[in-house]
């Protein structure tokens, strides 16, 4: 009976749990601090109220919320002391005004796509917080809600951006485009999940693009654990070129261009791999001065911040790293389950030494294995 009563929630590393914990105590804390240093020692006003230990738990613990972004935690507790305060003028009496303020509260999030669940209680604490709110007037609004709130959500930004979260959430990069037939043989398409999602009619605490991303991303496992035994060394390229640290952004896109691939790895001078140079990375990271890459201010003060050597305008100043990797007897299944999380395009086959012995494509893997499927059937 107690197992029935208890979610099934997902469990999360002990390094995760730590995360959360020290930024809600990080994000109430400076909360606090620059309340009573803005307000100062002689102000009436509260410095902080309670329904923000409740935001913290949702920009702390669960970052990837729907209800824990940005326009839910500003919207929602506007919205919410708006109409707490709006009610509590109106309506003398306590157990109505409660009982109208939290309902329209969470009809006007909703409405408004802001819902935060401390919301509910902001709009309860204009009604029911005695004297002290109740003679702020629509003050409450300003001060403490939308000032406790937007030192919340600035502490969140900084702390999760910090800890290598993405904040605000933004969905993963998408997956890797299938080869003809391969979306025949997939348990879903994306109107599917929009269907059943529109059949549920019911709010869910997560981003309907993680959501598909998940659902995908288990669909690959699934594929990996019933997939053929082909290996990457199977199909690698081999022989592949390597650039040095050291050259220079113009030979770069030269032998880009002559090996008519869209990534080249770098490596040191044992073939050791120590990044990896793509087309976006010359587009991205460097400027073009008369048809030529070059290594500008934005990306100079970038490197200086990353406490990187001073640029010389040669591969080392753009390439990514570090980097995916891949081993020739790993299975293809792998290579694909690696290229739809990190949303990468080309992978380096490296030995048990860690030099490079090769490099696959996207799009070989996907080929292989649809071959291998058909060869099932």
């Amino acid at each position: 009976m107690f197992s029935s009563l208890t979610p099934h929630v997902t469990s999360i590393s002990y390094a995760e749990q730590a995360r959360s914990a020290v930024g809600a105590l990080l994000g109430i804390f400076l909360t606090g601090l620059i309340s009573a240093f803005a307000l100062g020692p002689s102000s009436s006003l509260p410095v902080l109220v309670a329904p923000m230990g409740a935001s913290a738990v949702l920009l702390f613990a669960v970052p990837a919320s729907p209800l824990a972004q940005p326009w839910s935690i500003i919207g929602g507790n506007l919205c919410a002391a708006l109409i707490g305060v709006t009610i509590a003028k109106l309506i003398p009496d306590p157990f109505v005004a409660s009982a109208l303020a939290i309902s329209g509260a969470i009809a006007a999030m909703i409405a408004l796509r802001c819902l935060h669940p401390p919301s509910g209680a902001i709009a309860l604490t204009a009604v029911l917080g005695g004297p002290a709110i109740h003679g702020l007037g629509y003050g409450f609004v300003l001060w403490p809600v939308l000032g406790n709130s937007l030192i919340l959500l600035l502490s969140a930004l900084a702390y999760n951006r910090l800890v290598g979260r993405r904040y605000p959430h933004r969905a993963r990069p998408t997956l890797p485009p299938e080869p003809p037939g391969f979306a025949d043989r997939a348990a879903f398409q994306r109107q599917d999940l929009e269907d059943v999602l529109k059949d549920n009619d019911a709010f869910l605490d997560i981003d309907r693009d993680d959501l598909e991303d998940i659902l995908r991303r288990t669909e690959l496992r699934a594929y990996r654990r019933r997939s053929s035994h082909a290996t990457c060394g199977q199909i690698m390229v081999p022989g592949i070129t390597a650039l040095s640290p050291d050259t220079s952004l113009s030979e770069a896109l030269h032998r880009l261009r002559q090996s008519r691939v869209k990534a080249l790895p770098v490596t040191a001078e044992d073939a050791t791999i120590l990044g990896i140079v793509t087309q976006t990375d010359l587009i991205d990271k460097a400027s073009w001065m008369r048809g030529k890459p070059t290594i500008g201010f934005g990306r100079r003060l970038a490197l200086a911040l990353q406490g990187a050597s001073a640029p010389n305008g040669t591969v080392k100043d753009i390439m990514t790293t570090p980097v995916k990797s891949v081993t020739p007897d790993a299975p293809l299944a792998d290579a694909i389950v690696t290229f739809a999380e990190a949303g990468l395009h080309h992978l380096p086959v490296i030995n048990a030494q860690h030099k490079l012995v090769g490099m696959i494509a996207q799009t070989d893997v996907l080929v292989a294995m649809v071959h291998a499927a058909d060869q099932k059937v």
